[in-house]
């Protein structure tokens, strides 16, 4: 190890994450063992602050820390030469953000429309044939033609 070492307590300031979450991302293998001082306090380099905020920063963006894991031991495999692993990863990520915002789309206008009915009751508005909520399709055998919501 070189330059100066820094404990748990201080690299976890550093980082904005609590010390159990410092142990838990080592348990994970997302950061290396630290040394240990001849007191049995863990020891970290400086570096340790920035892996913690690229680990928060990669959860913020939507990856596991199972995906974290595997970014980082790709990027500590590649020796100097490219590896394909992030670009590959960022794209796959942003697809499923895309599929979740349509998804998330779709609740709103439903969401949406019902609040514009005036649904108040549940089990009311899946029998009325004007309810905006898509579970309607599937009592449509208990539809009659009374008033909406």
């Amino acid at each position: 190890m070189s330059g100066d070492l820094l404990r748990s307590g201080q690299v976890a300031r550093a980082a904005g994450v609590n010390i159990q979450t410092l142990r838990y991302y080592e348990r994970r293998g997302l950061l290396e063992e630290p040394e240990r001082s001849p007191g049995g306090h863990r020891l970290y380099e400086g570096e340790t602050v920035t892996a913690l905020r690229v680990i928060k920063a990669a959860q913020r963006l939507g990856f596991t820390l199972e995906e974290v894991a595997e970014l980082l031991e790709t990027g500590r495999h590649r020796h100097g030469r490219p590896v394909a692993g992030l670009q590959q990863r960022a794209a796959a990520k942003l697809a499923e953000v895309d599929a979740r915002i349509a998804d998330l789309t779709t609740i709103r206008t439903a969401l949406s429309a019902a609040v514009e009915a005036g649904c108040d009751d549940l089990t009311l508005c899946a029998s009325s044939a004007c309810c905006p909520i898509p579970f309607t399709d599937l009592a449509e055998e208990n539809r009659h033609a009374g008033p909406c919501c």
